[in-house]
């Protein structure tokens, strides 16, 4: 159910966030958009059928620092990194931020929400074998 399905997407850009929204909530996936990764903390997360996408240099984190945060806040919700350079640094940020997914923009919508899917079902999976 797709529709009790909500995506995270932070990014410093108003056309990204716009962009993506768009694509997003014509797949039935309910959208929170962020300006910065500080306002995304702020608020009280639903970490079941869940994904944050988020821009990979949309502020000072790097990867191991979200990746710390996250365990610290026990919040275990799938990543997908974006970014603009395809280059070592940003897929390391990805690898260090234990992403499930890593695109290049401008982004595949249809790839971006095949990852998506899979990342939910993944995680979905996880919560399940976990409650058993």
């Amino acid at each position: 159910m797709k529709s009790l399905q909500t995506i995270y997407f932070v990014d410093d850009d108003p056309s990204a966030r716009r962009g993506l929204t768009n694509l997003l909530t014509s797949a039935n996936y309910n959208v929170e958009m962020f300006s910065s990764l500080g306002d995304f903390f702020k608020i009280k997360l639903i970490d079941t059928n869940a994904c944050l996408v988020m821009d990979a240099w949309v502020s000072d984190f790097s990867g191991k620092d979200l990746h710390a945060v996250f365990a610290q806040k026990k919040i275990n919700i799938p990543i997908i990194l974006l970014s603009a350079r395809d280059d070592k640094k940003s897929r390391d940020k990805a690898h260090t931020a234990h992403a499930a997914g890593f695109f290049r923009k401008p982004i595949d919508g249809p790839a971006l929400l095949d990852a998506i899917a899979w990342a939910l079902e993944k995680q979905s999976q996880s919560f399940t074998s976990q409650s058993s």
